[in-house]
């Protein structure tokens, strides 16, 4: 069942979840663009399992990895959450909100160099 939200609705739903991140976390973002696309592209999809499906992406270095000689004047930081993967999977509009926020989550956690195994982990994978 795939949940029909437009693209300005479903921004809304990114910004939604960007806003509930405790602040003093927010702060702590750096030089990072979130942005959304409709469907990955093969670049971004990459090697990997046939099928495999893509709900968002982290592109960029980490906070952890940065440091004043090696991440000056670097281009921002982006997050991309797809729409397409995370409507085609909803069950309802509550479950395509959860997608969302579970999915913002999941890549803000990236930037803060957080990686896939943690984040299984504390069950935001």
């Amino acid at each position: 069942m795939v949940v029909e939200v437009g693209r300005r609705e479903f921004e809304e739903l990114v910004a939604d979840a960007l806003d509930s991140i405790p602040e003093r976390l927010g702060r702590r973002m750096e030089n990072i663009a979130v942005t959304v696309a409709q469907w990955p592209t093969a670049r971004q999809i990459g090697p990997g399992p046939p099928g495999r499906t893509l709900l968002g992406l982290y592109e960029g270095v980490d906070l952890t990895r940065r440091s004043p000689l090696s991440y000056g004047g670097t281009m921002p930081d982006r997050i991309t959450i797809f729409q397409g993967p995370i409507t085609a999977l909803a069950r309802d509009r509550d479950h395509l909100v959860a997608m969302v926020r579970t999915t913002v989550i999941h890549e803000v956690a990236h930037h803060f160099g957080i990686s896939d195994a943690r984040l299984r982990e504390l069950g935001w994978a």
